[in-house]
């Protein structure tokens, strides 16, 4: 679906990541922006993949899942948006102590959404709960 849609992985490091999606035709809504289910998902991927990746590098069986959202559109969605998220340290800090403790970790991760002249179209917060197995 991600793909449909248009998201791209634009930065990917161990505390970062930057996802891209275009305004286009399959993503477009009535009101000649970008869908606010397709901004969910590029932002839900932003912090996502952050936790995929620190799961996978320590080859652990830890499952995540979303358990909480709040969702803040401040600017009409056009051009190019690309979302941000800087909690990769948090995210790998929550996955080591459900390893180490067994117990189920929830964490807020921050991804932003900025336009191509810098302003914030949207502010997401997931909460992801992480467990080992």
């Amino acid at each position: 679906m991600a793909f449909w849609a248009g998201l791209r992985v634009k930065q990917l490091t161990t505390n970062e990541a930057v996802i891209g999606v275009k305004y286009r035709y399959l993503n477009k809504n009535p009101f000649r922006s970008i869908y606010f289910a397709v901004l969910s998902m590029a932002a839900e991927l932003s912090t996502g993949i952050l936790a995929f990746a620190h799961i996978a590098d320590k080859q652990a069986n830890v499952s995540m899942l979303v358990v909480g959202l709040n969702a803040q559109f401040l600017k009409k969605a056009t051009g190019a948006i690309h979302f941000k998220c800087t909690n990769g340290d948090d995210i790998a800090a929550a996955i080591q102590q459900t390893i180490n403790t067994g117990e189920g970790v929830s964490i807020i991760c921050r991804s932003v959404g900025v336009n191509e002249h810098h302003e914030i179209v949207a502010n997401f917060e997931f909460n992801w709960s992480f467990k080992r197995k």
